[in-house]
């Protein structure tokens, strides 16, 4: 067994905030709520964006991919740079390049520039919130794990809900470069309060990146990010399309369709809070119940794009289920992760921005080939139901090992 200065989340008694444990979950809950909002915020800004720039709405949209692509090589690479720093150095650190990268966006004066901009302001993205996810369950005792995650993630679901529509408004009344000041302002007052209110951990100054990623190599480490990159991806097929469903097909008033954005938004914050109650009851459960549900949801997608108000309903249902899957992966990877837990935690957003290329691309080739709009629900269906069967060939494995699955070793 390698040492390891800095205890396994977990495995040690809760770490005390400086300021109580309050103060400190609702710094980790604002920053992912700034966070995400700097990712959401340009599909609600985009044809201003585009306009400004003098970029047709479709090359505008390689901005968006621009930090898709930063989240997705940030989350592993500056992790693996950042192995001997402290959870709360490296989220610091991480806050700093993210105020860095929307101020630069706001400087840029080129597309292609401001597209680089983009690029780098989603690099410290995933980790971020894994980073968060970690810190968030080293203030709680095991059994509140779930709850502690649930909270933070919830500053995501909270971005979809407040902070998007509220950067768009100010990039139609004030330009998208006021708007990206404004999330970079937050920032830094992310920054102030991580400083302030999160305890200090020691940091781990033997550790390398090498054995960071040794480490990951565990195969419940790759099965539930691969659950993730497979299981969330039915969410962002249907979403992704869900306005041109909303005017084209189920033919709602203009002022309807920011309606069930908002119900949407609403989904998504009860889906984290749900999962996380049901996490630290059974975390098998959880994911189970938000893989299956989805399944369902999206299935009867298809069934009721004509009718309004049953839609509705559904359009709850489904970012419910889906998000109520976040903090049972992010939890299990604490489980396994062993001495990669900060790189395990951050690459589950890596993954969850991969299922969201991945469902927007199903949709689009769905909508392409003429299949119409009600197949975006069948394709999301089979998604969560790809995910569903990654997770229990998981749980298949782990029980022929016969190691308890709680009590994985953790080295």
């Amino acid at each position: 067994m390698t040492e390891q200065t800095t205890p396994p989340v977990g495995s040690m008694a809760p770490m005390a905030p400086p300021a109580g444990r309050a103060a400190a979950l609702l710094v980790l809950t604002f920053g992912a709520f700034v966070v995400g909002t700097g990712e959401f915020a340009i599909m609600g800004m985009l044809p201003e964006f585009a306009a400004s720039l003098h970029l047709s709405t479709a090359d505008a949209g390689y901005a968006i991919t621009a930090y898709a692509l930063g989240v997705v090589i940030g989350a592993p690479l500056i992790t693996i740079l950042g192995a001997r720093l402290s959870r709360r150095e490296l989220l610091l650190v991480l806050l700093l390049l993210f105020v860095f990268g929307n101020l630069l966006s706001v400087a840029m004066p080129t597309p292609g520039l401001v597209e680089v901009a983009r690029f780098i302001t989603g690099l410290p993205h995933g980790a971020i919130f894994g980073v968060s996810a970690l810190v968030a369950a080293s203030m709680v005792e095991r059994a509140r794990r779930g709850w502690a995650v649930g909270r933070v993630l919830s500053g995501i679901a909270i971005s979809t809900l407040v902070g998007a529509p509220f950067s768009t408004f100010a990039a139609n009344h004030f330009g998208w470069r006021i708007a990206y000041l404004i999330i970079g302002l937050f920032g830094l007052l992310t920054f102030a309060g991580v400083w302030r209110f999160i305890p200090a951990d020691t940091p781990n100054r033997a550790n390398s990146p090498l054995r960071e990623v040794t480490a990951l190599g565990n195969t419940q480490v790759l099965l539930t990010l691969l659950t993730a990159a497979i299981g969330f991806g039915g969410m962002f097929a249907i979403y992704t399309y869900l306005t041109s469903v909303l005017q084209n097909v189920t033919h709602v008033p203009e002022w309807q369709v920011m309606l069930y954005m908002v119900i949407w938004g609403v989904g998504m914050l009860a889906g984290a809070n749900i999962g996380a109650w049901l996490v630290d009851r059974n975390i098998n459960l959880a994911a189970i119940f938000a893989l299956a549900g989805s399944t369902v949801a999206m299935l009867v997608f298809s069934a009721l794009l004509h009718s309004n108000l049953a839609l509705m309903l559904d359009v709850f249902l489904i970012p419910a289920c889906v998000n109520a899957l976040g903090p049972a992966l992010q939890t299990r990877l604490m489980d396994f992760a062993g001495d990669a837990q900060t790189l395990a935690a951050s690459l589950n957003h890596s993954a969850f921005n991969i299922a969201n290329a991945l469902g927007a691309s199903l949709g689009s080739v769905l909508l392409g080939q003429q299949f119409g709009y009600a197949a975006l629900g069948v394709g999301g269906a089979l998604l969560s139901a790809g995910g569903l069967l990654v997770y229990l060939l998981a749980l298949f494995i782990l029980k022929k090992s016969g190691v308890p699955e709680e009590r994985q070793p953790i080295t």
